[in-house]
């Protein structure tokens, strides 16, 4: 580090002027860290400002995501592209310095952080994904899979209870190349943090089993190189840097307060803080000698260099591993994944077998384990009930010395024993697909959504391939009673943008939502799945059909929404009078409903619906097609009815109300799921329409 001191001087000016600029803003943060931010980039950090995605790049989060200009302050003056006139344009509409980091807008950043205490969370998934990795590629001699997560944090996010569900992980596992710096300075937006966080945290990470060092001055460039040198020797354990800061360091008026946290410093007070900080440039303006000392295109260019050489030799020694990891952090699906997803479902349909969907789900997976050496899945503590493991996937476990665990044929474990952790497990899977080169999926009840929610969300805005796999989906778990029945969770899931929400009512349908999942490239996927047995839906041809315009049959399950069964499946010869919609363990009470209609001299259609996210996605005339115009619709699912009245609905047979503790049979016919009920609610409408 040339000229330590105005390097951060650097940052704390271009913080604090960018968030003048906006009138919007935290400039406290950035400040008070920017001698840590000097110490970790400028002496330690592996990446490549010319190729943000080299693959064996340091990873970084900014877990203190309100910290925002520090992030970008670091890639502009390292080299990324991110000019002068995006941190001018900083918190502007469609500029790449938005208000938090967010991964896929601004080059350099490895996740979208914000809300606290995932962005530690995405690091250890990150740091799991390395050491996976590492221990499945690298070959004697040949580490090319060898790199750190580093991770800023502060008092939020350690607050928040993620962190604690994350970093008890991380000690569990061993993570030994994640690095924590945490920002010590006992500020929140509220104020000083002693009456409401007196948390041992060195001793609280100690317990973890992690390695602490510190606390240590955050203000000295030099001791925070050190630490970080030290805590890059630990061979078991992951690191956490405890650095003692200032909130706004360099403000005469503001440092230490609140008031530094989540607003501008204003004219006056940054014109003395130029002054304090020996910073005499205009707003915006870094000299000559300063981008010097920062850039790291050079070395970043060097180091990538001397990896890819590295991975030469890997190659030429090891030509299908590379090829293999390539694939695999590339994202790509290996060629004949699309055989495997045929032969899974025409399996399913030719077994025709009568299973719960969680059950259905397991089957699939069996499949696609076997062909995918990147499904890297789990449970939080309910392995037995969500049916997550396979024959392929044996448990992960690490040895005493901090090594993956590996059977007689050489082959690490592939499922995860979150434990009790819901959120934790869903943003450390955000992190594992952030990483590359897997594609994670984890399992609870549905009711439990409710506790990943929000981690969902951030995989949906940061369009990332990762499977939740929610069992127990209904009324129909029975006895456990309201507090475990989900009731709005398959209708609130369905609210969050670019988010598939499944709800298969069979193995096939089943099969086909876990193919569609592991092709969704740039959205999340969650299955939402039956603790209760369910029937085989007959299909008609097992061959797949070849015609676009299909509506029927197993090619078209992955539309969201089908034709299941017309009138004259049940003897009546004339167009449907009406349509019923279902989805999951209901379309089985369709297919019933509709034979009792037909006693009645009713013809309906039974449109089975797994995704409504995916049927929305299709084609006007598809949808038509399906739905046709003038035809009444009456919807059955055993869930909040509100998402339903989009379709045109004349009725639903749903339920808003919480369930009950009894057995489901008691339950379905207490809360109307029977035949004869679907049957009544058609017939009701049909003469209300008359």
């Amino acid at each position: 580090m040339a000229n330590s001191q105005q390097m951060a001087s650097a940052i704390r000016a271009l913080a604090m002027d960018a968030v003048q600029q906006a009138n919007s803003g935290h400039p406290g943060a950035p400040m008070g860290m920017a001698d840590i931010a000097v110490a970790l980039w400028g002496d330690h950090l592996h990446h490549n400002p010319t190729n943000p995605h080299w693959m064996n790049r340091d990873r970084f989060v900014l877990s203190n995501g309100h910290g925002s200009m520090l992030i970008y302050a670091l890639l502009h003056l390292t080299g990324y592209d991110l000019p002068m006139s995006e941190l001018k344009n900083f918190r502007v509409m469609h500029s790449k310095t938005a208000g938090h980091p967010e991964v896929g807008v601004t080059p350099g950043v490895e996740t979208t952080t914000g809300p606290l205490g995932q962005g530690i969370t995405n690091a250890v998934g990150m740091a799991l994904a390395e050491k996976l990795l590492a221990s499945e590629f690298n070959r004697d001699g040949h580490n090319v899979v060898d790199h750190h997560t580093f991770v800023f944090m502060g008092d939020g996010c350690l607050m928040e209870g993620i962190s604690h569900e994350a970093c008890s992980l991380a000690g569990a596992w061993k993570l030994n190349k994640l690095i924590a710096l945490y920002d010590d300075n006992g500020i929140s937006i509220d104020g000083q943090v002693a009456p409401w966080f007196a948390d041992n945290t060195p001793e609280r990470f100690k317990a973890y089993g992690w390695n602490v060092i510190g606390p240590i001055n955050g203000h000295d460039a030099a001791e925070v190189s050190q630490a970080i040198a030290s805590a890059k020797l630990s061979t078991t354990k992951p690191t956490l840097i405890v650095c003692k800061t200032s909130i706004g360091k360099g403000s005469p008026n503001r440092a230490d307060t609140a008031k530094a946290h989540g607003e501008p410093l204003g004219a006056e007070e940054i014109a003395l803080t130029r002054a304090a900080i020996g910073w005499n440039h205009a707003p915006f303006e870094v000299p000559a000698e300063v981008y010097a000392d920062w850039d790291a295109k050079a070395k970043g260019m060097a180091q990538e260099a001397e990896w890819n050489q590295a991975f030469a030799a890997y190659k030429a020694a090891h030509p299908e591993l590379a090829k293999e990891l390539q694939r695999r952090m590339a994202g790509e699906l290996p060629k004949n994944f699309a055989q495997t997803v045929v032969d899974t479902v025409i399996d399913a349909h030719t077994k025709a077998e009568t299973v719960a969907s969680r059950k259905a789900s397991q089957l699939a997976l069996e499949h696609f384990t076997a062909a995918l050496p990147e499904l890297l899945g789990g449970s939080a503590d309910l392995t037995g009930s969500n049916l997550t493991n396979t024959k392929s996937t044996l448990n992960l476990r690490f040895d005493a010395a901090g090594h993956v665990v590996k059977n007689e044929a050489g082959q690490g474990g592939r499922h995860i024993n979150f434990g009790v952790r819901e959120f934790g497990m869903a943003a450390i899977m955000n992190g594992v697909a952030l990483h590359g080169g897997f594609i994670p999926y984890g399992g609870t009840f549905l009711t439990f959504s409710d506790y990943s929610r929000n981690a969902i969300r951030m995989a949906a805005l940061m369009k990332q391939r990762v499977v939740h796999v929610f069992t127990h989906d209904s009324i129909g778990l029975g006895e456990d009673g309201p507090t475990h029945q989900s009731i709005e969770h398959a209708a609130s899931l369905r609210l969050i943008p670019n988010l598939d929400v499944w709800r298969p009512a069979d193995t096939a349908e089943t099969a086909v939502a876990w193919a569609v999942a592991l092709q969704n490239t740039s959205r999340p996927t969650a299955l939402l799945l039956s603790r209760q047995n369910l029937p085989y839906l007959p299909k008609g041809d097992a061959t797949p059909h070849k015609t676009a315009g299909d509506i029927s049959g197993l090619d078209a399950i992955n539309k969201g929404a089908y034709v299941l069964a017309e009138p004259s499946e049940v003897g009546i010869k004339k167009k449907a009078q009406a349509v019923l919609m279902a989805t999951g363990s209901e379309v089985q009470l369709a297919m019933k409903a509709q034979a009792l209609l037909a006693e009645r001299k009713i013809a309906v259609r039974v449109v089975s619906v797994p995704s409504t996210t995916t049927f929305d996605r299709q084609s006007v005339a598809y949808k038509s097609a399906v739905l046709p115009a003038g035809v009444p619709r009456i919807a059955v699912e055993m869930g909040s009815t509100d998402g339903w009245w989009k379709y045109g609905v004349s009725a639903v047979v749903g339920i808003d109300t919480y369930g009950e503790s009894a057995p489901a049979p008691v339950l379905f016919q207490h809360f109307g799921f029977t035949p004869e009920n679907v049957a009544d609610t058609v017939q009701a409408a049909l003469q209300k329409r008359a």
